[in-house]
This record gives structure tokens, sequence and C-alpha cells, in this order.
């Protein structure tokens, strides 16, 4: 009994350092950002009202579309867009063209994440440094050059693995939260009339006496609630009780605490409004408060970092990009994984983002519409879950879902409002990325389609050339193949140029499914194509591990058996050039031909040993 409750406040830690890093530093920008839009005349009413729109947006949005619904879809025990996807194309399987539209809706939510985690790090970073401008006004040139320097340092120690650093996330953010919260109960202390505001009737006056404003507003209020994704994300992590405990216990009463006592600080000093997180703080404590916040805001770069790269694998597994790069930086924990093209890939854009922005207001007019639009599709994936996959009636999904629907169609269509200010940015990326995804997708499934049009079956062929068999050498031979029963061309071309077979030969084919796990019982699909061949096809779910060799040790109860001595890993790669009618347009041809020519070779992701050869093969156009 004991160990499982210490197990809980460990897992309870370190949710609210994973989880709920994004969403505790957004304290430090998200007031600051409505005031200053200048659509909101400075008065005790609307203060009241402001607050009010904070905390049932928290409410609504967090603590029960998140926490209470959202996180009760779990795909087994792992949560996520790509495992809610899952959910949702498995729930309409029966229904093609549903599943296609869903399957796109889906991914191209997956590409607006990458959108957000520029955003996200450069705005939290960026306003923590900022504090330096509260602590002394000479410090303002270097808030740039420091921001950029904080990042360059995190993303550098990425390849080291977060292991080491990892305890500390749950500790340092809770300190971050008890230290919101007690600034938050000093300033309320001397406005506590300031509570009032937690009645729903502040926020109905002011929307009813503001409705063009409150709708302009909604577009920087959002910003209350970044990285309320994460909820659902880091499911598998951390599961449902010790998420909700945080949430209920330590992080919605902290992050409600500061903004009243922000409101509070305001009704007090009005001109507090350039930085009032940093401004309710005493003078002496502002800048060990710097440090504080900086360290907070790392750590929830930290941990939006660590889900990119989750995320790019489990993209990479299902299909929607090439094989990258994956480095494992922990012998114990498979989810720790280092892939240095997204590394840098987002640590550019996110220098390119503090560079062209150049401060968190700026950088508030650039947030939120990738974020509220992958709210949207989250809501219009899970009505498609509970009506479909748990096969509720369709009005109570409807009651379940509607409502939610209309508060992000309501979130989004105001942040689009900022889609020249800054909005384009997040979307820009996240629409490349998504062009990128589908691209690959479409020209493998081109391409595969060439390929099994030209391919010899592989059983007739086995047969032919055991009329007068060649020679056969010791060892096993691993064929990979795209597509089971075919003949790969690295057994043509060893066949022609070594005139041997070796003792054992798989042909092997290795298939991701639409689950996150698949178990060890199912990974093996095995049948014998006589002369000591077997046809073998390993499934993985988007979150297992690949790892051929290993999978294969499970075939020596047939005979089979895979050493690293003795087996030899064959992979054919194809050269792709683009042509015309291969039915994508000719520059998405030329980009699949460019991504195919760039992936890295397969025998890395697959785990496969240095004896791998890789076969280049002919020539095809698509």
């Amino acid at each position: 009994m004991q160990s499982s409750k210490s197990s809980l406040a460990a897992l309870t830690l370190g949710a609210i350092g994973v989880v709920y890093g994004d969403i505790g530093t957004s304290v430090l920008y998200a007031m600051k950002a409505v005031f200053e839009t200048g659509h909101v005349p400075f008065t005790t009413a609307n203060v009241y009202g402001i607050l009010s729109i904070f905390f049932w947006t928290l409410t609504v949005i967090v603590s029960i579309k998140y926490v209470l619904l959202v996180l009760r879809a779990d795909n087994n025990g792992e949560g996520g867009l790509i495992a809610m996807l899952a959910l949702a194309s498995q729930a309409v399987k029966d229904k093609p063209r549903l599943r296609r539209t869903l399957l796109a809706v889906g991914i191209f939510g997956s590409s607006l994440f990458y959108g957000d985690g520029v955003i996200t790090p450069a705005i939290s970073v960026l306003s923590a440094v900022e504090g330096l401008e509260v602590v002394s006004p000479r410090f303002k040139e270097w808030v740039i050059p420091l921001t950029l320097v904080i990042l360059f340092c995190l993303f550098a120690l990425q390849k080291r693995g977060t292991s080491g650093i990892g305890k500390f996330f749950g500790p340092v953010t809770l300190v971050w939260f008890l230290a919101i919260a007690s600034l938050g109960v000093a300033n309320i202390a001397h406005q506590p009339a300031i509570l009032t505001a937690l009645s729903p009737h502040h926020a109905v006056l002011f929307m009813w006496r503001n409705p063009a404003t409150t709708f302009i507003i909604l577009g920087a209020v959002v910003l209350c609630v970044t990285g309320a994704e994460a909820l659902y994300a880091d499911l598998g992590h951390f599961g449902k009780k010790p998420i909700r405990l945080a949430w209920y216990s330590v992080v919605m009463p902290s992050l409600t605490l500061n903004y009243f006592g922000q409101g509070a600080l305001l009704l007090q000093q009005p001109d507090a409004v350039k930085n009032p997180f940093f401004l309710m703080a005493p003078e002496w404590t502002q800048l060990p408060l710097v440090i504080l916040a900086t360290a907070a805001t790392v750590v929830a770069s930290q941990a939006l970092i660590t889900g990119a790269f989750s995320v790019t694998k489990q993209v990479i597994q299902l299909g929607y990009l090439p094989r990258l790069n994956v480095q494992h930086t922990s012998v114990r924990e498979t989810g720790q994984i280092y892939i240095p093209f997204v590394n840098w890939g987002l640590f550019v854009a996110i220098v390119l983002a503090v560079v062209l922005f150049r401060s968190s207001t700026a950088l508030g007019a650039a947030y939120g519409i990738a974020v509220t639009l992958d709210m949207l599709i989250t809501t219009t994936l899970t009505f498609f879950v509970i009506r479909y996959g748990w096969k509720y009636p369709l009005a109570l999904c409807i009651a379940a879902t509607g409502w939610f629907f209309v508060v992000d169609v309501t979130f989004f269509a105001s942040n689009l409002l900022k889609l020249v200010d800054g909005g384009w940015f997040p979307l820009m990326i996240g629409s490349a990325i998504f062009t990128l995804m589908i691209t690959w997708k479409q020209g493998r499934a081109i391409l595969n389609e060439k390929l099994k049009h030209d391919a010899i079956d592989l059983r007739s062929f086995l047969e032919s050339v055991f009329v007068s068999p060649p020679t056969r050498v010791e060892g096993t031979a691993v064929f990979l193949t795209g597509e089971p029963g075919t003949v790969p061309n690295a057994l043509l071309h060893n066949l022609k140029h070594n005139k041997v077979l070796h003792e054992h030969n798989l042909f092997v084919t290795v298939r991701s499914h639409e689950t996150p796990w698949v178990g060890l019982n199912k990974r093996l699909e095995i049948e014998s194509l006589g002369h000591s061949c077997w046809q073998v096809v390993i499934h993985y779910g988007f979150k297992n591990d690949f790892d051929v060799p290993r999978a294969l040790e499970h075939m020596r109860g047939l005979g089979c058996v895979i050493q690293p001595m003795t087996t030899s890993y064959f992979l054919s790669r194809d050269v792709v050039v683009p042509t015309i009618g291969g039915g994508m347009a000719t520059w998405r041809e030329k980009l699949f031909a460019q991504m195919h020519h760039n992936a890295s070779a397969a025998a890395d992701f697959l785990k496969l040993p240095n004896n791998a050869v890789v076969e280049l093969g002919s020539k095809i156009e698509i």
C-alpha cells in the first residue's frame, strides 16, 4: 500500500514537471497580452471580467474537456493526437472515404504540433528573460542575445538525453507553482474582493457589454491554455490519475491564484500592465524570480522538444515521413530518443521566430492559430471515437462534444484575426511539414504500386531456382522487402554476382499499424517456403521500438539461428526519378525524389548490424 502511494506521488510529481511545465509558464505573458491589445479599457469591471474569462477558459477547456473527457480516449494506455487519430480511423474503418478524410485531418493536426513547438519555447524563454527589464532597464539590449544563448544550450544538450536532468523537472516545476501561488496570495491579500471574479456572471457581463471586444481578445485569452494538448499527449507516460491529481491539487489552484493576484495588482497599480507578473514580486526577489522563471521555461521547452521527437518517430512508423536517424539516449527507457534533424530544424525555426518577432507580446500575436486548430481537430476526432468506436447514442455524442466544438471554433475564429500579425508563421511551418508528409505517403504508395506491378512472384521464383539449385553457403541471409511474396532485388543481385544462396533465407517485411503497441505474441507472421526459406512479416505499433534482429530471434524454434557473425542483411534501395503523369504534381514528384534520395538507410532505423548490405536498384520513374 505504501509503495503504491509513493509511486502515485512520484508519477504526480513527474506529471507536474513534464505535462504542466508549458501551461504553468503562461502566467508570464497571458494577462499582459490581453491588456496590451489596446481593446480593453482599464476599468475595475473589465479586470473582473477578464479574470473570470481566464478562470472559466481554464475550467472548460482544461478541467472539463481534456482532464475529464479526452483523457478517457486512451489507445491501449497511450494518448496524443496520433493515438486519437488511430482510434478514430479504426472506428470508421468500414467507411473508407471518411477514414481517408480523418487521416488527412489528423496528420495535418500533427503537422501543426511543430508550428506550436516553435512558438512555445520562443515565447516562454523570451518572456522569462524579459523579466530582466523589470530588474533594470539597462538589461533590455541583452534580452534577445541571452534568450538565444539559453535556447542554443538547451538544444545542444539534447543529444546527451534527459535521463540526467529529467529528475529535476518535477521539483523545479513544483517550486515554480508554489512560487507563483505565493505571489498571487500576497497580492490578493490587498484586494480580497478580487476573488468574486470566480463567479461566471462577471465573464457573462463582460461578453454581453463588449461582444466585439470579447471576440477580438479571445486570441490573447487562449495563451492561458498553452500546452493543454500535453495533458493528453503524455497519458502513456504517467496515466490518468497522476495527471488529474496534479491538475486539481497543484496546477489549477496555482494558476488561478497567480492570475487573480495579477488582477489585484492591476487594480492597485494600473501602470503595472507592462509586466504584471514580475511586478507582483517585491523588488529584492525579482532577480531570483527571473532565474526561477527561466529554469521553468527551459523545463517546459524540454518537454515540448521531447514530444517533437516522439511524434516524429510515430509519424515515421505510420509511413508519413522517411526514416530519419533516430538515436536512443538511454539503455533503460526506449522512449528517450534524439533525432538530430528534428532537433536542429526546430532550433533554427525558433531562432528565426525570436529574431523576427523580438518580444513575447509580438510572439503572442503569432501564437494561437495552430493550437486552437489542434484543439478543434481533437474535438472532432473525439466525436468519431465515442460515436463509432464506443457506440454511444448520437444525441449523447453531440451533447458531449458539441459545446467544446463551438468553444474551439470561436477561439480559432478569433485567432484568425492575428493571421497577418504573425499567425501565418506557425501555419506556414505546419503546412510545409504537412506537404512533406502527404508527399512522402503518396509517393511511397505510387512507388510501391509500380514495384508490385513489375515484381516477380517469390514462391514461383524459388521453385524455378531449386530445379537446379546454386551452391549453398553457411549462415542466414535476411532480405528486406517492401511487399511480402515478391522477389527482392538484393536476392537477384546476390544470385547474379555471387552465384550462391545461403543455408537459411528469410524474406522479411516490416509492417506498422495504427495501434500504439503490438505484443510479442503477435510480432511475427511466418510462412515456410520450403528449402529452408521463410516469408516473415514483423508487426509493430507506432510506439514500438523497431528492432528486426531481436524480433527474428524468435525463429530459433524453426531451426533458423540468427547470429551476428553468421547472418547477412540485404536491403534494396531504388533510385527514384520524377516524371510527368505519375499521380502527383511535377514539383511534388521532384520533392519526393529528393526526399527519397536524402533519406537515411533503413539499417539504422531497423537496428540492423553493420554487415547490412544496401543494394541500389534500377531507376524507377513516378
